[in-house]
């Protein structure tokens, strides 16, 4: 069977009744809606614009300013009202509440930071070596030989010998003298007598004599103890020939050089006693 056959005439209802609408032409609904969809476009926009250009022409200084908060506000948020066109209302009035005000004004700049206080700085260690205590001048002491304990310096003839020293007054006088700083080094010895006159090495003996002044004889009359801790003797050294000590050699008393015996060490070891005069 051929198309032309099976098709059914144009110019007369189909089979089942049902003709085609050729009143309208299809899409037309479609067509109106864009229309009207274009048109409240175009409204929005021109309302837009001139929304923006009246909000334009006010005036800059009128800004915004912060309004008390509001329960309707969600927290930590903060609204913002026009202030009024006169711009001579006290601030704050005609508000539901009146905006907070701090306490205390804090301060608008920092203030001076407090300085620490500094420790003071320890004492600084002394480089030089710590002089001897100077001694004590005493009113009258008597020196006693260590190996010969019944014999005590006296002067005699102008020397210095070691002898017994019996009950009569002027050999107790004789063998009393004064312990005082060293005239060449305070922390050293110096002894004088009752008479004013000094003790002093001359040709290395042991002889009282006045002070003439000068810087000789104060290094003459100064001798520098050493003291045996233990047995609580000394020996004295020269101030200006070190290494040599006072000694007693046949009762005689003088400066000799240091040895390194028994017989040295005790002639040259003496007890400070108390005045005998």
């Amino acid at each position: 069977m051929s198309d032309e056959k099976s098709r059914p005439p144009q110019d007369r209802p189909w089979e089942s009744g049902w003709a085609p609408d050729t009143t309208r032409a299809p899409g037309t609904r479609r067509l109106w809606l864009a229309g009207a969809l274009a048109l409240a476009t175009i409204a929005a926009c021109v309302t837009a614009v001139t929304v923006m250009e009246n909000a334009s022409e006010e005036p800059a200084h009128r800004a915004a300013e912060p309004a008390a908060l509001g329960s309707s506000a969600p927290g930590g948020l903060i609204s913002f009202a026009t202030p009024s066109g006169s711009g001579t209302g006290t601030p704050g009035t005609g508000r539901a509440h009146p905006s907070p005000t701090p306490a205390s004004s804090a301060p608008t700049g920092p203030g001076p930071e407090p300085s620490p206080t500094s420790p003071e700085p320890p004492p600084k260690a002394s480089s030089a070596p710590a002089k001897r205590p100077k001694p004590p001048s005493s009113p009258g002491i008597s020196v006693r030989a260590v190996n010969f304990p019944d014999r005590y310096w006296r002067v005699r003839d102008g020397s210095v010998r070691l002898d017994r020293i019996g009950s009569d007054p002027g050999q107790r006088e004789d063998a009393t003298f004064r312990r005082v700083p060293g005239l060449s080094d305070s922390s050293c010895y110096s002894f004088t007598t009752s008479d004013g006159r000094h003790l002093r090495h001359r040709g290395f003996v042991l002889v009282a004599d006045r002070d003439d002044g000068s810087s000789l004889f104060r290094q003459d009359a100064t001798f520098c103890p050493r003291v045996r801790p233990r047995s609580g003797t000394l020996s004295l050294e020269s101030v200006n020939y070190p290494g040599r000590f006072l000694r007693h050699r046949d009762f005689q008393l003088r400066l000799d050089p240091y040895e390194h015996s028994h017989q040295y060490h005790s002639d040259a070891s003496f007890r400070i006693m108390s005045g005998l005069g």
